[in-house]
């Protein structure tokens, strides 16, 4: 579930789009320039790092990861484990217990993971707003925030640092309504990198011993 929550994540991240009538003009404006820009790269390749934090139970624990996106395809790389979807099927490695779950990309939980589908549609489940314009190590940067229109959801809010000059979101925070807030730093973008299709398919043949659950 901590992978399926990262991944979601990260995708919107680089994806999100919104309804013009779902907040102020500037944010919109600013958010769909942002998706624009990320839209027309043929593959995205990004360095993050990722922290839970709970200050309640003072809690902060971080770790690095890299996400290499292409179409359909992505593959995910956490401390620990790798997420590998080909666009078809997902294979979810755990390095702990060298084991792998097979399971439909396409199910309906998983498809949340699509950034296909993620691209070419109008999301309109958040009311958006900016909520500051600050300098953070000497870059300029938009705040904004992102209110579920459903209030259903395990989350009361997601807060973006977007950098102005770049037009590229440096930071996503998911604040939980159990007292978890989850943050990704992206660290570095590197878009239009070459990437053979094979990537994003896991080759047991490189995972010795690996014991297979078929989900399917």
């Amino acid at each position: 579930m901590k992978n399926l929550l990262l991944s979601t994540i990260l995708i919107l991240t680089f994806s999100l789009v919104f309804s013009q009538d779902q907040g102020d003009k500037k944010s919109i404006e600013i958010l769909n320039k942002v998706s624009k820009k990320m839209e027309a790269y043929t593959t995205i390749k990004a360095e993050f790092v990722s922290t839970l934090e709970n200050l309640q139970d003072n809690i902060k624990e971080s770790f690095k990861g890299t996400i290499m996106l292409k179409g359909k395809k992505y593959k995910l790389v956490l401390e620990g484990s790798e997420i590998f979807n080909n666009g078809t099927t997902m294979w979810t490695y755990l390095k702990e217990v060298n084991e792998v779950n097979i399971s439909d990309a396409t199910s309906t939980e998983e498809s949340l993971l699509d950034p296909t589908k993620i691209f070419t549609m109008w999301n309109k489940d958040f009311k958006v707003n900016l909520v500051n314009e600050k300098f953070v190590k000497a870059r300029a940067i938009y705040e904004i925030d992102l209110y579920p229109i459903n209030r259903d959801k395990t989350y009361s809010r997601i807060t973006l640092q977007i950098d102005k000059d770049k037009e590229e979101i440096v930071s996503v925070k998911y604040i939980g309504k159990d007292g978890n807030n989850y943050i990704i730093d992206i660290l570095k973008i590197e878009p239009n990198t070459v990437m053979q299709d094979n990537i994003f398919t896991f080759d047991k043949t490189k995972y010795p011993k690996v014991e297979e659950i078929d989900m399917r």
